[in-house]
């Protein structure tokens, strides 16, 4: 009875590390997918999800464990680097660029960072650029994986080019 009983805990244990990890991606808005760094299993069941685009904000310095463009491009994935180094990246100017490349995407996109910080952090800036009010912009965010840039698209967000 031991051994069974530690079998189905085994068993059960493996399945709550899966389903954590499959729950990694958050999707803010429908068709988009964002979160963290996606490993090549994530890769494959995002296709699987619809996802039909990559778009990576981490720059080329940034470990990732495995070439993933090499790999998003095997499971007939698009991708598309747009790196974003870290707070002083997040401009009005890469906002938009970002807005740009997701609404020029057909299918669903996974969004990633290293962690998802820049992505809510840029989604939200492009928000309030589309009429978003800043609170609907930083929900947004948030959503989207935006937590320790949160000052910085507030203060970003003040700044007279993003009141017009």
């Amino acid at each position: 009875m031991t051994r069974f009983a530690l079998l189905l805990f085994l068993l059960f244990a493996g399945g709550l590390s899966f389903a954590a990890h499959a729950a990694d991606f958050a999707q803010p808005q429908p068709g988009l997918h964002t979160g963290g760094q996606p490993s090549p299993a994530d890769l494959a069941r995002l296709r699987t999800e619809g996802v039909r685009t990559v778009i990576d904000l981490r720059g080329s310095q940034e470990d990732r464990g495995y070439d993933e463009a090499a790999e998003a491009r095997r499971l007939g994935l698009k991708y598309i680097a747009l790196p974003i180094a870290g707070k002083d990246d997040v401009t009005p100017a890469n906002a938009k660029a970002l807005g740009e490349l997701l609404r020029a995407q057909e299918g669903d996109v996974l969004l990633h960072c290293a962690s998802g910080n820049r992505v809510g952090a840029l989604l939200a800036m492009d928000a309030v650029a589309r009429d978003a009010s800043r609170q609907e912009a930083l929900e947004l965010g948030r959503k989207a994986g935006l937590k320790s840039l949160e000052p910085v698209v507030v203060e970003r967000l003040a700044a007279p080019e993003q009141s017009d």
